[in-house]
């Protein structure tokens, strides 16, 4: 795409979402706090240094952008995944398999309930591994960032409370902070059941209006608790407050990503960690484990036997798996990397991302003569505000490469 057609649009500074066509025919779509800066971003002459191959792929086939704004980031993310499902973008669909991803399902209701809730429907996320559509009444997704899908539920919850799949252990004090409604009026929660699975088709004008007809009826009846409580949820639809997920969009943002939009840097969270495992430089392995919006994903592994290094050189071992790694161009980028060791590991790390011209978020997690973790090294916002999902990420590297060695050195003995 030449980037003198960008120049002739005037997109917007508003949150929406984005499409690139080729030929008429959409083959991607994103979406962005601000459309203006969004699609800015993919136009710039260092694209091909900073962004990776499938997404210069994209742009140099596209011939024409699109746009469609929305009233909030929230409505963005929820338009952007059901856009998605509806076209089967060719670079969207093909980032990976969407088993990783989270949907959000309604389960069916029952025709009795009990005291705390048991047979109403409930709001519940689940992953795309575990994903059954015919147990559920309504699903919505995929839907490619975790973190961020629970933010989005949490503004929603306030407008709409809803029950979860944790509410039987936390009902009271789900009440205390207005997250459930009143479970003896079955008819409005059923109404706000309704109302979620209209948001999350994209009708909120269709909710306000029912609303605000309501809102009358009740008033008519003299039932000001209820025409109150309406008011409040024409309200919060009207002045939708996503400060929480704009500040979580992305999660790890880098340039270096080829998912912009509907992968990585939109979906996030996926953390690559590796480990180096031998016995006196004997039988020496790697591995990669990979966690994603906090769970592993044991799918995407990988074991590498050491080929370059005969003696107890941990950082040559690790120099070698991450130019191993990294020469799979067609493998998911990380948005973020975990080492473990200290200085020396990262500068490894350092020196290999920028041979293959990639800026990835690096930290290394500092071991005490236990082997427990005592520090995490490196980008230092990244360790505080991720501490638990590195901390499995590295655990789970290191029992993987002992697991991996041991194997190795069992089959070897055996020759």
């Amino acid at each position: 795409m030449d980037s003198k057609i960008f120049k002739k649009l005037k997109l917007p500074d508003k949150s929406g979402v984005y499409f690139f066509l080729k030929n008429r025919e959409i083959i991607y779509i994103g979406k962005a706090t601000s459309l203006r800066d969004r699609v800015k971003s993919y136009l710039g002459k260092d694209l091909i240094e900073t962004r990776g191959p499938i997404l210069v792929d994209m742009i140099s086939r596209a011939d024409k952008i699109k746009w469609q704004t929305t009233d909030s980031v929230l409505e963005a993310l929820i338009l952007e995944a059901e856009l998605i499902k509806k076209h089967q973008p060719k670079y969207n669909t093909k980032e990976k398999s969407d088993k990783s991803f989270n949907y959000v399902c309604i389960t069916k209701p029952h025709l009795r309930h009990g005291v705390n809730g048991d047979g109403l429907p409930k709001v519940i996320l689940v992953r795309g591994k575990n994903l059954e559509p015919k147990l559920y009444k309504k699903v919505f997704g995929p839907y490619p960032n975790g973190m961020q899908l629970r933010e989005a539920l949490k503004i929603v919850r306030k407008i709409f409370p809803f029950l979860d799949d944790k509410s039987k252990n936390y009902l009271e004090f789900y009440r205390q902070i207005n997250l459930v409604p009143d479970l003896d009026d079955r008819k409005l929660y059923i109404q706000n059941i309704r109302n979620i699975i209209l948001f999350f088709s994209g009708k909120k004008q269709q909710i306000l209006k029912n609303l605000k007809k309501e809102m009358k009826e009740y008033a008519k009846r003299r039932e000001f608790e209820k025409a109150g409580e309406i008011k409040r949820q024409i309200f919060a639809l009207q002045h939708i407050n996503d400060v929480a997920l704009i500040r979580n969009s992305p999660i790890y943002p880098h340039p270096a990503s080829p998912y912009v939009g509907g992968g990585a840097e939109s979906g996030g969270g996926r953390i690559e960690a590796y480990d180096i495992a031998h016995m006196g430089g004997k039988n020496m392995v790697g591995v990669m484990v990979v966690v994603e919006d906090g769970e592993v994903e044991k799918s995407e592994y990988k074991k590498f036997k050491i080929r370059t290094q005969d003696n107890a050189n941990d950082t040559g071992a690790l120099k070698e798996v991450l130019e191993r790694r990294f020469a799979h161009t067609e493998w998911t980028y990380p948005d973020l990397i975990v080492v473990d060791g200290s200085v020396a590991q990262i500068n490894v790390v350092k020196k290999i991302l920028a041979n293959s011209k990639l800026n990835i978020p690096i930290v290394s997690v500092v071991k005490d003569e236990h082997h427990k973790a005592r520090a995490i090294m490196g980008d230092k916002a990244f360790g505080l505000k991720y501490k638990k999902e590195i901390l499995l990420a590295n655990s789970e590297a290191h029992r993987f490469a002992i697991a991996y060695h041991k194997n190795m050195r069992n089959r070897n003995f055996l020759k």
